[in-house]
């Protein structure tokens, strides 16, 4: 029986993404100066106001305000009439130094043998839905965000009444066999200036979004993609009529507060931690994206068509207490069940947290990009020497072909 399943995307601009983009420019601004600075930095957003706190450890000095307001310029919010202004906007710091009991768990005379930053779980999850291994519904919502972004960024502009917050959701009709079929609807609510009535602006937009947006968006996707925008499905464009009060003036934005964005739409499942302002001695981060590179690469090896693999930490102990792999039924290994594939990739892989610190170089000020528009599925690239987006690379296939004999 077919089913639908939906994933959503918000913007650069989305106060919740502002006070993310703030936090992961604050903490690459301390690696920079600093590649072993301890940092938790959490942000928030409203009306003209930014609260930057936390905890670091570093001798690193950052200018936490112009920090944030180089961000807030670069999304877009540049003018009094936002109620939010780079220029213009208050911003309070209350950072404060990192707790010793943390530090002493984590830190240690023997690198290798540094303490995960926290206890809990990590899930990374991949399926053969993209090419980049991602959820479908995800995967075009956040395509769909970082297209309108371009428009809004562009001289001359296509639609030069945009504003930077926005968000996205795209509804999959699935058939036998878990194969998606068609796009059945897509919604999207973007800010935008006020002008003419509200049936002009809406009717105005919606144009936009069907003559502009949309073919944008199509002709980038490989060609299977775009054959599911079949012309029958349904679109909603700012369906509350307008949307002209939006960002950090609309509504509070909070650092961590879209951890589904960041990961996967709701497919597989999600430990809870956020990512945003943590140094990679927090294993909410490097384990996630430790995670999310096994699962990539054991789909990419062939093993399954879809993988789930959990990783667990105790505070201050460096070996992962556990670790877990689901197939979803889709494994290729006759006679091998997912326990066992767990059990050999656990023996190959070196999961402690400075192992995967320096395997994907996260001690590198490489977060902001990872700030919006998902930490996974993202095209990795070096730029000056630094490697952004490592654990996207599928570097490991071969590795996992050898320990499966395929």
């Amino acid at each position: 029986m077919n089913y639908l399943f939906t994933s959503e995307s918000v913007s650069e601009g989305h106060p919740d993404k502002v006070a993310d983009q703030i936090s992961d420019a604050i903490l690459d601004e301390f690696l920079r100066q600093d590649p072993e600075a301890k940092v938790a930095c959490e942000t928030f957003c409203t009306s003209g106001l930014v609260i930057v706190g936390g905890e670091v450890r570093s001798e690193a000095w950052v200018d936490i305000q112009e920090t944030a307001r180089r961000v807030i310029r670069r999304i877009g919010y540049n003018k009094a009439e936002y109620g939010f202004d780079a220029s213009s906007c208050g911003i309070i710091s209350t950072i404060h130094e990192q707790s010793p009991d943390i530090h002493q768990g984590v830190v240690r005379e023997k690198g290798e043998e540094q303490g995960a930053g926290d206890q809990g779980l990590m899930f990374g999850y991949a399926c053969r839905e993209t090419a980049e291994y991602m959820p479908l519904a995800l995967s075009l919502s956040h395509k769909l965000l970082k297209e309108l972004a371009d428009i809004r960024h562009e001289e001359p502009q296509p639609m030069p009444y945009l504003r930077p917050d926005a968000k996205a959701q795209f509804t999959i009709e699935y058939g036998d066999g878990r194969k998606p079929l068609r796009i059945h609807t897509i919604v999207l609510s973007t800010q935008h200036d006020e002008f003419g009535s509200e049936e002009e602006m809406h009717a105005r937009i919606e144009a936009d979004v069907r003559e502009i947006l949309l073919p944008r968006l199509i002709s980038g996707l490989p060609a299977q993609t775009a054959a599911l925008f079949d012309g029958n499905f349904k679109l909603l464009v700012n369906p509350t009529g307008k949307f002209v009060i939006g960002g950090p003036a609309g509504d509070t934005g909070l650092t961590g507060r879209k951890i589904i964005v960041d990961t996967y739409g709701g497919k597989g499942a999600h430990g809870g931690g956020a990512f945003s302002g943590k140094d990679p001695s927090k294993v909410d981060r490097s384990a996630a994206y430790a995670a999310r590179y096994l699962a990539k690469n054991l789909v990419a090896a062939g093993i399954a068509d879809e993988c789930l693999v959990q990783l667990a930490y105790a505070i201050g102990v460096a070996e992962p207490v556990s670790i877990f792999i689901d197939t979803y039924g889709t494994s290729r290994l006759k006679g091998i069940p997912d326990g066992e594939i767990a059990r050999r990739v656990k023996e190959a892989f070196d999961l402690r947290p400075a192992a995967i610190i320096r395997k994907f170089g996260l001690t590198c000020p490489i977060y902001e990009p990872t700030a919006a528009y998902g930490h996974m599925g993202r095209e990795p690239y070096v730029q000056d020497g630094i490697q952004f987006f490592g654990w996207e690379k599928t570097d490991a296939v071969q590795k996992i072909r050898d320990l499966f004999a395929l």
